[in-house]
């Protein structure tokens, strides 16, 4: 499943498979480095994410300034 593709959650999932593998230390340092490459970007997409999420809400919820 390409990561762009992916849901916020899917992605934190599979951000949570990285870390265990890179915790556990059993890959080689190639696939760990693919590994970290691939999670430094799910990490990124699930930042923005969140800053969007986190924008919409404030968008919402604060008052206009012509309704003050």
């Amino acid at each position: 499943m390409a990561a762009k593709k992916m849901t916020f959650e899917a992605s934190m999932d599979r951000l949570a498979e990285i870390v265990a593998r890179l915790e556990a230390g059993k890959d080689s340092l190639e696939d760990s480095i693919k590994l970290f490459e691939e999670g430094t970007a799910l990490a990124g997409r699930c930042y923005e994410t969140l800053k969007n999420a986190e924008q919409k809400i404030r968008n919402l919820t604060e008052p206009e300034e012509d309704e003050v």
